[in-house]
C-alpha cells in the first residue's frame, strides 16, 4: 500500500470515529451551547446536573484558591455564576476530553506528562489572550490545550503494542512530525485536525493544527494560531528545550506587543492557577517543581549572556596593541563591537532580570524557589552593571 493510500485509510478511519475515544454527550451539547450566544446559565446548569461527577468537580473548582472568594459556592448555580458561563463550558469540555484517555505511562508514551504540558499550554494561552485582548481567552485555552491531541491518538492507532521506531518527545516538534510522516504516512497534527473535526470543534480551532513554528507566527496568520504557538514555545521550558525562555519572551513581545512586565505577570498568573485547574482535570501537578524548571531556563539564559560577555572580553585581551597609525580606526572597531554585543544581550537580559525581580517579590524568600530566585536576581544585577559600562549607540532603541 502506498503512503497516499495509507493516509487516506487513516483519514477514513478517523472520519468514521474508528479508534477515536468519543466525547461525552454532555460535552457535545456544551459545544453546541458554546456557539449559541443566546444560551443561558440555566441551560448549562440543567445539562451539567445530569453528570454528578462533573458537578462535584466544578463545585470544587469554584471553591478553589483560583476562584474562591467569600462564602463557598454551595450549589451548581452559584458555582456557574462564580466561574462564568464561558469558563464552565470550557472546563466541562476539557474534563470530558481529558477523561477520554488513560493516565500514567503506557509503554513509551507518558500520558501524565502529555496532559501536564497541555494544561500549561492552555493556561498560558488564556493569560496571553486576556492580557492582549487578541482573541477570546476561553477559545485560546481550548485551542492550545488540544494543540497536540493527535499524538495520543496516533499512539493508540499505530504504536501501542508494537516496537517503537522513534521517541515520542514533543520537542523538537518538527523532527517528531517528520518521523511520523516517514513511518506512517501521516503526522499527529493531521490526526488531531481530523479528530477535532469529528468532535465538531469550530473550524478556527481546527485551523491551529495546521501550522507550527515560525510558519504559525507570520504576520498574515490568524492570531489564534500564532498565540497557540506562543503557548507551545512556553511549554518547551517544561520539556527542557534549550533557548525556550528567551524565545518565548521575544516572540510574545513581537506578536502581541506585550511589555516584559506583562509577560512576567502572565507567567506567574499561570502558575497561580495551574494547581486548581489540574485538580478539576484529575492531574498531578507540582507547581514549585515546574516553576523551578522555568527559573532554571532563566538562569541558563543568564549563563549564555555571561559567557558572551566573558568571551568578548577575552578576545579583546588577546588582541595585539594597535599601531599609532591605526589607533583611531581600532577604537572605532572596538566601540562598534561593544555596541553590537550590548544590543544583542540587552533585551534578553532585561527580560530575565525583570522576571527575577518579580519572582523575588512574589515568592517566599525562605522557600527553595525563593532562594533560587534571589540567586538569579543577583546574577542579573551583576550582568546589568557590566552592560551599563558598555557604550550605547544613540540610534538604537532599547526596550523599556
Amino acid at each position: 500500500m502506498s503512503m497516499y493510500d495509507t493516509e487516506q485509510k487513516i483519514m477514513r478511519q478517523l472520519a468514521s470515529g474508528y479508534a477515536l475515544p468519543p466525547l461525552s454527550a454532555l460535552a457535545v451539547k456544551l459545544l453546541e451551547l458554546a456557539s449559541d450566544e443566546d444560551a443561558s446559565i440555566e441551560q448549562m446548569v440543567t445539562l451539567i446536573e445530569k453528570d454528578p461527577s462533573l458537578t462535584v468537580r466544578l463545585l470544587n473548582l469554584a471553591n478553589s484558591s483560583a476562584f474562591g472568594t467569600g462564602r463557598p459556592a454551595a450549589t451548581l448555580s452559584h458555582a456557574v455564576m462564580r466561574l462564568g458561563g464561558n469558563q464552565v463550558k470550557l472546563m466541562a469540555l476539557s474534563i470530558s476530553l481529558r477523561g477520554a484517555f488513560p493516565m500514567g505511562r503506557v509503554e513509551q508514551f507518558d500520558y501524565e506528562m502529555f496532559w501536564r504540558v497541555s494544561l500549561y499550554r492552555g493556561l498560558i494561552a488564556k493569560a496571553l489572550a486576556q492580557r492582549s485582548g487578541a482573541v477570546h481567552p476561553e477559545e485560546a485555552f481550548l485551542s492550545a490545550m488540544t494543540l497536540e491531541i493527535g499524538l495520543p491518538i496516533l499512539f493508540d492507532l499505530f504504536i501501542k503494542g508494537r516496537p517503537g521506531r522513534f521517541e515520542l518527545d514533543l520537542e523538537p516538534l518538527g523532527e517528531l512530525l517528520a518521523n511520523e510522516r516517514a513511518a506512517y504516512g501521516i503526522d499527529h497534527r493531521q490526526v488531531g485536525a481530523a479528530a477535532l473535526r469529528y468532535w465538531r470543534f469550530p473550524d478556527h480551532i481546527v485551523a491551529c493544527q495546521r501550522l507550527h513554528g515560525e510558519a504559525a507566527r507570520l504576520p498574515d496568520i490568524p492570531v489564534l494560531c500564532a498565540l497557540c504557538d506562543l503557548a507551545r514555545l512556553f511549554s518547551r521550558v517544561l520539556l527542557k528545550a534549550p533557548g525556550a525562555f528567551r524565545a518565548f519572551y521575544a516572540e510574545a513581545e513581537r506578536i502581541l506587543r506585550l511589555s516584559y512586565e506583562d509577560i512576567h505577570e502572565i507567567v506567574l498568573e499561570t502558575f497561580s492557577e495551574v494547581e486548581a485547574i489540574a485538580q478539576g482535570l484529575k492531574l498531578e501537578i507540582d507547581k514549585d517543581k515546574d516553576l523551578m524548571e522555568v527559573m532554571e531556563k532563566a538562569n541558563s539564559a543568564l549563563a549564555r549572556i555571561s559567557q558572551k560577555i566573558s568571551q568578548f572580553s577575552a578576545e579583546q585581551l588577546q588582541e595585539k596593541l594597535p599601531s599609532f597609525a591605526s589607533i583611531d580606526q581600532k577604537e572605532k572597531m572596538v566601540t562598534d563591537t561593544l555596541q553590537a554585543v550590548a544590543h544583542e544581550i540587552r533585551n534578553p537580559l532585561t527580560a530575565v532580570g525583570g522576571f527575577a525581580r518579580r519572582l523575588a517579590i512574589s515568592l517566599d524568600p525562605g522557600s527553595q524557589p525563593g532562594k533560587y530566585a534571589k540567586v538569579i536576581l543577583e546574577e542579573a544585577l551583576r550582568l546589568e552593571e557590566v552592560l551599563s559600562r558598555m557604550p550605547v549607540d544613540s540610534t538604537q532603541q532599547d526596550h523599556n
